[in-house]
């Protein structure tokens, strides 16, 4: 009874497309620190403007490297299990036009057709919200594509 060791969720980070995205990363940093150094050694020269890029490139650096490392964190993370039956607020600016009491409801995306037979506004906001969604298919940019 053989099994499969499982790979190691880190081997993601030397495959080819990652290698390149790391070189980048590096070449960014070394670059954004050797801008501020050449700035600061224009500051020294005199030019007054270049004290501010000195400290300004240093900084850019350290974000370039945190957002790497968040990235890369990010990547070990297995995708989040979507959960479609929490219920949406709708903004005050969400109703249909005229309708004050539908400001602010809560609607199940599950589907509580129960509550839409029941309440004639949500009724008409839903059919108005289908009227939008059909006068906009196909006035994508892409429309061609799908």
């Amino acid at each position: 009874m053989s099994s499969v060791p499982a790979r190691p969720r880190w081997r993601f980070l030397i495959t080819p497309r990652w290698l390149g995205w790391h070189a980048f990363a590096v070449v960014a940093v070394i670059g954004m620190l050797w801008l501020g150094d050449w700035q600061f050694h224009r500051a020294e020269g005199g030019n007054a403007l270049s004290w501010a890029y000195t400290f300004e490139w240093p900084v850019f650096a350290i974000f370039g490297a945190v957002f790497w490392a968040k990235t890369i964190r990010d990547e070990f993370k297995p995708p989040a299990a979507q959960d479609h039956s929490e219920d949406v607020e709708l903004p005050a600016s969400a109703g249909a036009p005229g309708s004050g009491r539908l400001a602010g409801a809560s609607l199940n995306r599950a589907g509580d057709r129960e509550e839409e037979a029941d309440d004639p506004e949500l009724a008409a906001y839903n059919a108005y919200l289908a009227r939008l969604n059909q006068q906009v298919k196909g006035h994508g940019r892409w429309h061609g594509l799908r």
